[in-house]
């Protein structure tokens, strides 16, 4: 490798890291007022679900408690974004589980204890023992912000901006847990916790 190529490698990483943008505004799914075009997810000794000061509060649940999606969204090409909060517990309070084509994925923020983040389930595996499986402190009452961004290529989750997950759509299989098929085809959980979630959204993307 010349030292020419050298010096325009890490240019053409950056051009290939570029080729999907936002194509349009975000489209917020949650009003912030309500839960129009929500529903509760009917898993069976959830807690309450209620909209107070500008959030969903998602109370204590044996053990899920949660909302899905009564709309269409989208499968393809497209970023998901979600703030929330752990206001009690000590599990996941973001159970996100989206579309990826035909199939979906959990992300899971601070599950198996508090700490553990990943995505459900891979080739089988949970987050707890698949490749994206991640450590991460989350403090109580502190607002996270992860996005979710699909694309032919690659499903990549960013936390608060900033890279967190990312893994290659052809060398898995992508499933479900069963607790949380009630979820599909997109909804929000938290487990044996209390959980806030403040904005719901969500934007297609197309190539450059």
């Amino acid at each position: 490798m010349t030292p020419a190529t050298l010096t325009l490698l890490p240019l053409l990483l950056l051009a290939s890291c570029a080729t999907r943008v936002a194509a349009a505004p975000w489209t917020d799914l949650f009003d912030g007022k309500s839960l129009h075009g929500w529903q509760v997810t009917k898993f069976g000794g959830e807690g309450e679900v209620r909209v107070q000061d500008d959030a969903i509060h998602l109370e204590i649940g044996n053990p899920l408690t949660g909302i899905n999606l009564l709309g269409t969204p989208p499968t393809e090409d497209y970023e998901l974004e979600v703030t929330a909060a752990r206001l009690d517990g000590t599990d996941f309070f973001c159970g996100l589980t989206f579309p990826v084509g035909d199939r979906h994925l959990t992300l899971v923020l601070g599950g198996w204890g508090g700490s553990l983040s990943g995505l459900s389930s891979l080739d089988g595996d949970d987050a707890s023992n698949n490749e994206t499986r991640a450590l991460k402190g989350f403090q109580a009452g502190r607002d996270y912000t992860a996005t979710v961004r699909v694309t032919k290529g690659a499903v990549m989750v960013l936390l608060d901006g900033k890279p967190f997950l990312d893994v290659e759509r052809a060398k898995h299989e992508f499933s479900l847990r069963p607790e949380v098929e009630l979820c599909r085809p997109l909804g929000i959980a938290s487990f044996c916790t209390l959980a806030r979630v403040k904005t719901v959204r969500w934007r297609p993307l197309v190539a450059n």
